[in-house]
């Protein structure tokens, strides 16, 4: 997601799961967060009262970081009782490490992490294992790490989903011409969107119903990169494309931006993933042809149980909410997981985004929408 990609978001659109906007706080790291009290009625019922610290990744290639995951994971650890102090390593590795080590000093209940680099992520872990204090891999995992618990989404069933919805959209084009952009090669996520996509398309490409001209990863999730990396395939290919995979939304654009360019938007259907307002406007507008809808809601509410279960040593408890597991093939080890269901979003579906509360409808319905969000019943 940053589905880096998506998921249609499979929620949390808005992530505002959207992805799309930001937000910054003062923190002593300069870093964007923020800070709440728990509340009376979170304690009164048994809440896991104390501080809480959260690393978010970045801002620079997905909005859904401060639109969504950040609010909504206020509000959930709130809600369990807990201050929540949220802050963004906006892509800086040293920044993350400085932010932890801020959180393991001042003796956080539990530490919340989505590193953009797992070998960072891994480094955190280390200390804060040996401070005593229970780490959660969010959204991502930091492989070869020693994380408690991870929860994000089913993500190879998010690039099933890509895949199959791009299939489908082909098959009147027998011998379609396919590229995948695909997120950060370092992020295990984008592996597994990759790998949920090949189990679809790659004996579509076998048969030859499918043609696939060239796969790149792109570093960093770097949606500038991607596009000039998209171009360069393109005018390899002659110019002839007849599907893209885009690994997420903030991608996707990337590549639609191309598109236009050339002439063919709203000809070359494209994927997207995590139900951004960018991505669903883009949707409407005939220019993408799928997102993946992610609640992240119910990742943020799920990350905060398993952390009051954690902060109250009640290790049974969270087991039996993180019933999942991921498999680390660094240290070769199984990590308890929350993997969450994902949902394909066509234009069709968008209304569900809207109606959940990740995406509002003055975000995606004015000026040249309006009509479409009439007729789609987005109001």
């Amino acid at each position: 997601m940053r589905s880096r990609t998506l998921t249609l978001l499979a929620a949390t659109v808005s992530t505002g799961l959207v992805l799309s906007a930001c937000g910054a706080n003062s923190s002593d790291s300069g870093g964007s967060g923020s800070s709440s009290a728990p509340s009376s009625s979170a304690a009164a019922a048994g809440g896991a009262s104390g501080k809480v610290g959260v690393i978010l990744p970045e801002t620079a290639t997905s909005a859904r970081w401060e639109a969504f995951d950040k609010p909504m994971l206020q509000a959930a650890l709130t809600a369990q009782g807990f201050e929540a102090d949220i802050q963004n390593a906006q892509g800086d590795a040293q920044k993350f490490s400085t932010l932890a080590d801020g959180f393991i000093s001042s003796g956080v209940k539990a530490l919340i992490i989505a590193p953009s680099d797992p070998a960072v992520g891994a480094a955190v872990e280390a200390k804060a294992k040996g401070a005593g204090i229970p780490v959660i891999d969010y959204d991502r995992p930091s492989l070869g790490g020693s994380a408690d618990y991870y929860v994000s989404f089913d993500n190879e069933k998010v690039g099933q989903l890509q895949g199959q919805g791009l299939a489908d959209k082909l098959k009147a084009t027998p011998g379609a011409q396919v590229i995948q952009i695909e997120g950060a090669p370092t992020d295990n996520n984008a592996t597994l969107f990759t790998n949920g996509q090949d189990s679809v398309l790659k004996p579509l490409f076998t048969s030859g119903a499918l043609k696939l001209v060239q796969k790149q990863p792109i570093n960093d999730w770097d949606n500038q990169l991607g596009g000039t990396t998209f171009e360069q395939i393109l005018q390899g290919n002659g110019g002839k494309v007849d599907g893209v995979v885009a690994a997420n939304d903030g991608l996707a654009g990337a590549v639609i931006t191309i598109l236009k360019k050339n002439g063919l938007n709203g000809k070359v259907p494209v994927t997207g993933q995590d139900a951004t307002a960018d991505g669903l406007m883009a949707i409407m507008r005939g220019d993408q042809y799928l997102t993946i809808f992610k609640p992240i809601k119910e990742e943020a509410e799920a990350t905060a149980k398993l952390a009051a279960a954690l902060a109250k040593g009640d290790t049974a408890g969270a087991d039996a909410i993180a019933t999942g597991k991921l498999h680390d093939p660094k240290n070769n080890r199984d990590i308890k997981s929350v993997l969450l269901n994902p949902t394909l979003i066509l234009e069709k579906d968008i209304k569900t985004v809207v109606t959940q509360g990740y995406v509002k409808a003055s975000e995606i319905c004015a000026g040249d929408l309006a009509a479409k969000c009439t007729s789609l019943g987005i109001s």
